[in-house]
């Protein structure tokens, strides 16, 4: 006869989740606190493939909502396709620089905003918004969460990318439509981000654009709320910085 408590226990084995070791937590937030936005630091050198087979298996391995993992992973190595992507983002970047207030705008054309022909790879990771089916688990009431699991998979592999010592740049100033033409993306596929990555001469002690004067951190205690939206919370920041 089983009990109540055989009826709710698991048929499958679970793992431990035990915390991390001193030594292998420190390290996981080593590389959340030193990842950095890579632009103007690139060097030429070839990323192992190895290096970036195991890099790719990390973002594979990030959460999907309904395990439906709908990104893929696009490597670019070709300098001819670099350059016409590189034109793509100068002529949206001037677009750009417009955007802003005209006291802004010589300080915005100043900075370097991505490393497209110099990384000596660009990955540009897409998310099939079809590969799940007509109906998806968990996105039948918030219908981007598949675009968010992409996310997911990008910071998975920034991280592991900061654990092997290499760079990357999240290039975002480009034209979606004129990017998957040159790449030969189905339109029903989108891209979400555009990467540039390889190994690096050395990173900012702090974000870039906080050294360069064009942003600061906020403050994690103004971000937080308890309960509902505006009420201050208890929470308190570690003073730990990116």
């Amino acid at each position: 006869m089983s009990t109540k408590d055989d009826e709710t226990e698991s048929p499958f084995e679970l793992q431990s989740a035990s915390p991390f070791t001193v030594e292998e937590r420190d390290a996981v937030y080593r590389a959340i606190f030193t990842r950095r936005d890579v632009r103007g630091e690139f060097l030429p050198d070839v990323v192992p493939d190895d290096v970036l087979k195991r890099i790719l298996t990390a973002a594979h391995h990030a959460p999907s909502v309904g395990f439906m993992q709908p990104w893929n992973f696009l490597v670019i190595r070709d300098k001819a396709v670099k350059d016409r992507i590189g034109d793509i983002f100068a002529e949206a970047n001037e677009e750009a620089a417009a955007m802003f207030p005209s006291e802004r705008q010589k300080h915005y054309r100043s900075l370097k905003l991505e490393g497209i022909r110099t990384a000596p790879l660009n990955i540009c990771v897409t998310c099939d918004r079809q590969r799940g089916g007509p109906v998806v688990l968990g996105t039948t009431h918030m219908s981007d969460m598949d675009l968010f699991s992409t996310v997911c998979a990008v910071q998975n592999l920034w991280l592991a990318a900061r654990a092997e010592g290499i760079g990357v740049g999240w290039v975002s100033i480009l034209k979606e439509d004129e990017v998957k033409t040159i790449l030969n993306i189905p339109q029903n596929i989108r891209i979400v981000a555009y990467l540039c990555v390889g190994k690096v001469e050395g990173l900012f002690s702090e974000p870039e654009l906080q050294v360069r004067g064009w942003q600061n951190r906020m403050d994690l205690d103004s971000l937080v709320y308890e309960d509902r939206w505006g009420a201050s919370s208890c929470a308190k920041s570690d003073d730990q910085a990116e």
